[in-house]
């Protein structure tokens, strides 16, 4: 049957009796607009001349409206060309295919370049090309274009000439070599073939030298588990779209585990396949504390405690393997565990096993029981190659560094005074270090302390080569020239071995001997080669002592678990305010971290969160303390899901050097990341005070109308008729029942001539994981506002993606209580304790954006037209026109409607990337700037479509399916978001929106909307 169970957005909801919540529904602007902060004195505004003004007088508007009216955008001239560039047409896009890994992201990219600038990033779909941008390497574009990044050498902090820094560096390698002294490179993962034979060759003619891998964020664990296994220093690429069962034991695959990136085949088999009335999707059962996008997208989520997790993972193993080792399992998980190892096993090589616990134990027990089952998902050939740090190295070189014994340290890629738990005793090493050289694309935390701060190019700035996976060879290639004063580590490292010539020339020649059978402008155009790889030779552990020595953990009392926000990662790119202002999947704050409390230990400890009067989240501080270092004011969330016993805190904030202010939020919680493990035990301590997050999720509700998330089990979905699990809404026409899309207001005009265009979302395959939403940012020029604006609900976000907890933990729970309702008396007491949050609830991710519809209420309410709808099916603004009256806001059953309170664009209000000419190189010049006081909202991005009608014109043919694309369908790696022409009888979009499983948002209201969802099927 379909769901009608009660879906909540933020605890607060749940009260039913707040008078806050319920104002906030029903007010889309809860505060007015501020005209004494910008109108200026009477007088001028009296002797304003523009006619649009006197026309509002005419109409009746108020003061206030016709001061917004007023705002009138400058004119700039352009310049033309005197000599054209050969290979630049003005207003036409080129493409460069590129690749790019910073040590935690990477992906095959193709970057959109406008007039040599390059302005957004695209996913490279040619064969081979397998990793999609996730949404911080979309926000990467604009820090390329970051005003705060170091901008020329400095040797002991002042300005240097690179010649003088190169005969810094060369003296004293030479000068370590003389007096024994270490010189040793500190990098992150390069996955850089050619870069690790420039460093391996120093290494050869330097036998004091040696090289260092950090990763901010380990995973060090597996793979030396990995090693043990199969003599190789790498990471399992799995290939969940062959498995009909996933397990996952602390692993959120979904969002950064061993770099993330899996959305995309996990996705493939979420959707339902197969023939009628037998389809199926895979299951996916999550052990975890933290609620994560896994276990958010899994069909059951059991929430427990990192030590009952390993305790756990031996019972799989014995349930799998025979194996009879002891467990001291709590016995109110032993038998969900029980049944969901026996699953596991039952499913044989359509099964797979992940687990994120940061124990060499653990990982073994991992490839133990997948080489029991022979999963088709885990393949020893292709291995990731993205990670190759040791806790053990590292922790050595901190021992050599305070004894004195490293003369030379060359640092690339990493941040450690930051990002190292032991950042003081790096430092006071640092100090005892004779020359350091940090490279750096800003004068960071390490950099300002090191002897040499050395700025190198962004990736879109630079040549390079990347062995992402085993078997694939990939080209980075420069987009735009560069603009500051930088050099590469490899050229560095090409002057340090002697050798002439330029990187590029090095690249090219070193290439050579990788892509065999191609040339190097098919790999530089393609971006990407793929050779064969044989699988690493089988291999076998201790795995029963393993599981003896794990089943001897035991819990040391609360656990503090660390993590990466899907918008923050490790904290590199904590400058870029897109990623900043970018809303938390889960808990749907923005410009913070904090952290995560269950709703029972929040009760025991005191601590709350509350939406207050204009509808910002407010919440307590609290004190943390793990291995005697403290943090105080910690802002709190309570988070549904969260295990009780344990707490969660996200890394990658706190930082301070090269930061805007603005920039300079949240704490740094890698002080607590000791001994590279992401469990730390843990007290926390209720503090005075209260803290004002930027939370979007009680705000631009849907006014707690129905229809808005459906879904089904997939046992009724194979069963019932559609009407049962996708019932389309009626009404009364003539006393009689009819659907709803047959009764209209309007008369409708003919569609069925040229394009007409749809977006098809799948809420089976959406992960919540927000490319989408930088991916807009960086196509449509939407403005950053600030922590501010965003807890006054004035963000810009054209896309938003919403997130909804159900009251029950199963979806059966719901039904089951609902059907049991037996009267009035019964049916108040039941409805109202479904409105109360269980443990662990069940969680959906829609995006919402316009959904342009056929008969739009804002349309009608506009009193100067500057909405209408277009002969393809769009609902255009047209910006001009617009005298941000607000009607079409407050007529939008969808709240989707975006009002630009101030001017953006050159206002040192908003010190974004929009205050600076460098910044604003990252503009889109397709799509409007706008200025103050006008609606803005998803335009279907109508200057994609119309380019890819005019070049279809243009080269003579019919635009083929999939060529037209939106910002968001471009971005979306999972395949849950389809564009096209449902004119085209043959477009994929047109058949999604034909499918049984396909239906409106908020149906009934008769707005018939051009954005088709797919009803969730759990497969529970």
């Amino acid at each position: 049957m379909s769901s009608n169970k009660k879906y909540w957005k933020s605890v607060e909801e749940l009260d039913g009796n707040s008078s806050i919540v319920e104002a906030l529904r029903n007010n889309e602007f809860v505060e007015e607009i501020p005209t004494d902060e910008f109108l200026g004195n009477e007088a001028a505004l009296s002797s304003s001349s523009t006619t649009r003004r006197d026309f509002l007088k005419y109409v009746g508007f108020s003061t206030a409206a016709a001061s917004l009216a007023a705002c009138e955008g400058p004119v700039h001239l352009s310049i033309p060309y005197v000599l054209q560039p050969e290979q630049i047409v003005p207003g036409v896009a080129d493409y460069y295919a590129t690749s790019v890994f910073d040590g935690f992201d990477f992906a095959n990219l193709l970057v959109k370049t406008r007039e040599g600038r390059p302005i957004k990033i695209d996913n490279n779909t040619i064969a081979g090309a397998k990793f999609s941008a996730n949404a911080r390497i979309h926000a990467s574009i604009l820090s390329l274009y970051d005003n705060m990044r170091l901008k020329e050498p400095k040797l002991d902090a002042k300005k240097a000439s690179w010649s003088a820094v190169d005969s810094k560096i060369k003296s004293s390698i030479v000068d370590a070599k003389a007096k024994g002294g270490q010189v040793v490179f500190l990098t992150n993962t390069l996955a850089s073939p050619s870069t690790e034979k420039l460093i391996a060759d120093f290494i050869g003619k330097n036998p004091n030298a040696k090289h260092v891998v950090y990763d901010a964020v380990s995973s060090s664990e597996a793979l030396d588990a990995f090693e043990t296994v199969y003599g190789e220093r790498a990471l399992v690429d799995y290939d969940f779209s062959k498995a009909s069962l996933i397990l996952s034991v602390g692993a959120d695959f979904l969002g950064d585990w061993q770099g993330g990136g899996y959305d995309a085949g996990y996705a493939k088999g979420r959707i339902p396949s197969g023939s009628a009335g037998k389809k199926t999707i895979s299951k996916h059962i999550q052990l975890e504390s933290n609620m994560t996008l896994s276990g958010a997208a899994a069909d059951k989520r059991i929430a427990m405690s990192t030590a009952n997790q390993k305790q756990a993972l031996v019972q799989i193993y014995n349930v799998v393997t025979g194996g009879s080792v002891a467990s001291s399992l709590d016995a109110a998980f032993k038998a969900d565990v029980t049944k969901a190892a026996q699953q596991l096993k039952a499913a044989g090589s359509k099964g797979v096993l992940v687990s994120g616990i940061q124990d060499k134990n653990a990982q073994l027990l991992v490839l133990a029981i997948n080489q029991v089952l022979a999963s088709e998902s885990f393949s020893t050939s292709g291995t990731r190659q993205i990670r190759k740090g040791s806790n053990e190295k590292v922790a050595q070189l901190l021992k050599d560094m305070n004894a004195g014994s490293v003369h030379t340290l060359i640092m690339s890629g990493v941040n450690p005074v930051y990002t190292l738990a032991d950042s003081k005793s790096f430092v006071e090493g640092l100090k005892k270090v004779k020359t350091s050289v940090a490279l750096s694309l800003k004068e960071d935390e390490t950099a300002s302390l090191s002897t040499i701060a050395a700025p190198v190019p962004h990736y879109l700035e630079a040549w390079g080569d990347l062995a992402l996976t085993k078997g694939t060879y990939s080209l980075t290639q420069p987009t735009i020239r560069p603009l500051f004063d930088t050099k590469q580590f490899q050229d560095i490292l090409l002057s340090i071995n002697g050798i002439s010539g330029t990187y590029y020339d090095y690249l090219k020649a070193f290439s050579a001997s990788i892509t065999v059978g191609t040339s190097w402008n098919k790999v530089l155009h393609d971006g990407v080669y793929v050779g064969v790889v044989p699988a690493a030779a089988g291999g076998t552990a201790d795995y029963t002592g393993a599981a003896n020595a794990l089943a001897q953990s035991k819990s040391a009392g609360l656990e503090l678990v660390l993590y990466t926000k899907t918008g923050m990662g490790d904290g590199q790119q904590a400058n870029n305010p897109w990623l900043q202002e970018f809303p938390d999947p889960l808990t749907r704050v923005s410009w913070d971290n904090y952290v995560t409390v269950s709703n029972a230990d929040a009760k025991k400890w005191g601590l709350t969160n509350e939406i207050v009067a204009n509808g910002g989240l407010n919440g307590s501080y609290a004190t943390l303390t793990a291995n005697g270092v403290k943090l105080e004011n910690v802002p709190v969330i309570v988070q549904p899901g969260q295990a009780v016993g344990t707490i969660g805190m996200a890394l990658g904030y706190g930082r301070k050097a090269a930061l805007k202010e603005e920039m300079q939020v949240g704490i740094n919680a890698y002080a607590l990341y000791a001994g590279f493990n992401n469990v730390q035990t843990a007290t926390i301590v209720k503090a005075g005070g209260e803290h004002e997050f930027a939370c979007v999720q009680g705000q631009k509700t849907l006014m707690g109308r129905g229809d808005i998330i459906k879904e089904t089990t997939l046992k009724i979905f194979n069963e019932e008729d559609a009407e049962i699990w996708n019932e389309k809404p009626m009404v009364s026409l003539d006393h009689k029942e009819v659907p709803t899309t047959s009764v209209d207001l309007w008369g409708s005009f003919d569609r069925s001539t040229g394009h007409h265009f749809n977006l098809s979302i799948d809420l089976n395959a959406c992960t919540g994981c927000g490319a989408c939403v930088i991916a807009c940012h960086a196509e449509n020029n939407v403005p950053v506002v600030g922590k501010d604006e965003v807890r006054r609900s004035r963000d810009m976000h054209w896309l938003r993606i919403d997130r909804y907890y159900s009251s029950e933990s199963t979806f059966e729970g719901d039904n089951e209580r609902k059907e049991n309702i037996a009267g009035l008396s019964s049916s108040l007491s039941t409805f109202n304790e479904m409105e109360k949050a269980g443990d662990n609830p069940q969680v959906s991710f829609q995006p919402v954006m316009c959904q342009h519809c056929n008969h739009a209420p804002c349309e009608t309410v506009c009193p100067v037209a500057a909405t209408s709808h277009g002969r393809q099916g769009q609902n255009q603004m047209a910006y001009n026109r617009c005298v941000g009256t607000r009607y079409c806001a407050n007529n939008c059953p969808y709240k989707v409607r975006r009002f630009n309170w101030f001017l953006y664009n050159k206002n040192s209000e908003f010190d974004y990337h929009m205050n600076d000419d460098l910044g604003r190189m990252v503009l889109n010049p397709d799509v409007n700037v706008r200025s103050r006081g006008v609606m803005e909202k998803c335009s279907m991005c109508i200057q994609m479509t119309q380019a890819t009608i005019l070049k279809a014109k243009n080269e003579g043919r019919s635009v083929k399916d999939g060529e037209f694309q939106t910002a968001c369908s471009n971005a979306c790696s999972s395949g849950a978001m389809i564009f096209g022409d449902v004119n085209d009888k043959e477009a994929a979009v047109a058949k999604l929106a034909e499918d049984e499983r396909s239906y409106h948002l908020l149906e009934h209201v008769g707005t018939k909307p051009n954005v088709v969802y797919h009803v969730k099927v759990r497969n529970t």
